[in-house]
């Protein structure tokens, strides 16, 4: 009887335990979903915190403006005195390029970078030069550089001005035959249809460099007058001058054009609206890297003739300016479409400086046996300005005596620098038009607000002196009206 009324009951109860599983079976296919969607979440919460703090930092390169400037940076007038140059007793020196060269190769650990006009280190027969004392410096920096790329395993490269029949550049040539260099040339005629690579700079390590007048010649060292910056121990100024090579490096390559917008990894912080600030020499500076021409600069680079703009423009009682060419005009215009054009740009800047700011202006060119005869007539009507009210301006023309007659182009005074109340500019191009506008340069802007030690050892104030020195020196001539 228990059995059957147990049957009974169970057969009551299986369509109301049939119904409630039913009921719960949704529940849990929710609650199974739910979790999938809550794995599937956790993962890709973690895959992107992953990605954001893992992976930039297997893969990206260290940001220039992430590396700090250090009290270790140091810079250091360089100078080229060709032979038979003798100065007063006392007067203002500085250390050689021939040793600042010798110095930056001997101590490269890993790489050289170079970025140049032409190469003649060594006396070769096209120049109708044979070994002297004069090329003895030229064939030691070769050697070391042969020396650095084969014998030490130092990664050399070079980025340098398209070889012509009068810049054939045996030198690259040769250092590349031997695997000592990697060389790239750029065809300025092809990127800007005119103008050449007139950079002289030497980067080691990304962290020294030099930055100058002097071209990768015996004769910058031991028969022209030259002036450059050597800047040791400063990695965060010499992989933003690091950018600047990369931009030539780029173009080296074959049928490379200039692109309308560069890479990001070549823009810069570093401008005038933001200067890098540098502890020179226990000083606190700030350093602007400008280049030109503007094509050339990615962004947040100033451009070279801004540069110059900027600091003739904020100059309070003194411009002095050393320069191998001065003239306000754009010589063969883009190769043929006219003979010249009118380039004021400078010019009119230091004019203006004179005649509304009453800054005292001194403009040192050169004069040797290939100067522009289109220059004095210019330097002429500058000088003129001083007869209108109290301005206070002067022209004189550096002459360095011409006892190497055998070796062409050479005894000139080459220097490209200009220095203010305010600050310092040490460049690598010529002041006339074409090499604002056509032509590949680099220029170093400093400017010093305060020092830390009793010895007034800036960068500004050493350039002030030796620009006095020379200005005074017997070597400088008065420009006659």
């Amino acid at each position: 009887m228990c059995d059957k009324n147990n049957q009974k009951l169970n057969e009551m109860n299986t369509p109301l335990l049939t119904q409630y599983e039913e009921e719960l079976k949704i529940p849990k296919k929710k609650l199974s979903l739910l979790i999938v969607v809550q794995i599937l979440i956790l993962i890709c919460s973690l895959f992107s915190i992953c990605y954001l703090l893992v992976i930039p930092f297997l893969y990206n390169k260290p940001s220039t403006e992430d590396t700090v400037c250090t009290s270790e940076c140091r810079v250091v007038l360089v100078e080229s005195i060709p032979t038979n140059l003798t100065y007063a007793e006392g007067a203002p020196s500085h250390v050689s390029t021939f040793n600042t060269w010798m110095n930056l190769i001997q101590s490269a650990k890993t790489k050289i970078d170079v970025a140049s006009f032409y190469w003649t280190l060594r006396a070769h027969h096209d120049l109708n030069i044979t070994e002297s004392p004069s090329t003895v410096d030229g064939e030691t920096i070769y050697k070391e550089l042969m020396k650095a790329g084969t014998t030490r395993n130092i990664d050399i490269r070079i980025a340098y001005n398209m070889p012509s029949s009068k810049f054939p550049d045996w030198d690259v040539l040769d250092l590349v035959k031997a695997k000592a260099v990697e060389a790239r040339s750029l065809n300025f005629s092809r990127l800007m249809n005119g103008g050449i690579l007139h950079t002289k700079m030497l980067l080691v390590d990304d962290t020294h460099f030099y930055v100058g007048s002097a071209n990768i010649d015996f004769r910058s060292l031991t028969e022209v007058k030259e002036l450059g910056a050597a800047v040791y121990n400063c990695s965060c100024l010499a992989q933003d001058m690091s950018k600047i090579f990369e931009v030539y490096w780029q173009l080296g390559e074959k049928d490379a054009d200039v692109p309308p917008i560069w890479p990001e990894d070549l823009n810069t912080n570093y401008n005038f609206t933001n200067p890098m600030p540098v502890p020179f020499n226990n000083t606190n500076a700030r350093v602007v890297l400008s280049s030109s021409p503007p094509s050339f600069c990615p962004k947040g680079r100033v451009s070279d003739i801004d540069a110059i703009l900027h600091v003739i423009d904020r100059a309070k009682t003194f411009i002095k300016v050393a320069v191998m060419d001065y003239l306000p005009i754009i010589p063969e215009y883009r190769r043929g479409e006219a003979e010249q054009l009118f380039w004021p740009v400078i010019d009119d800047r230091l004019r203006k400086a004179a005649i509304e700011r009453g800054v005292e202006v001194q403009i040192l060119g050169s004069i040797w046996n290939h100067t522009s005869p289109k220059m004095l007539p210019y330097l002429r009507s500058f000088k003129v300005i001083n007869e209108i009210g109290e301005n206070k301006v002067n022209v004189k023309l550096f002459r360095v005596p011409d006892d190497q007659r055998h070796i062409p182009y050479s005894r000139v005074n080459h220097n490209k620098y200009m220095v203010t109340d305010n600050a310092a500019y040490i460049g690598t191009s010529n002041w006339d038009g074409s090499y604002f506008t056509l032509t590949g340069g680099v220029g170093l802007i400093v400017n010093n607000t305060h020092s830390t030690s009793n010895d007034s050892n800036s960068l500004q104030d050493q350039l002030r002196d030796v620009f006095n020195r020379d200005w005074e020196s017997i070597y400088a001539e008065d420009l006659s009206i």
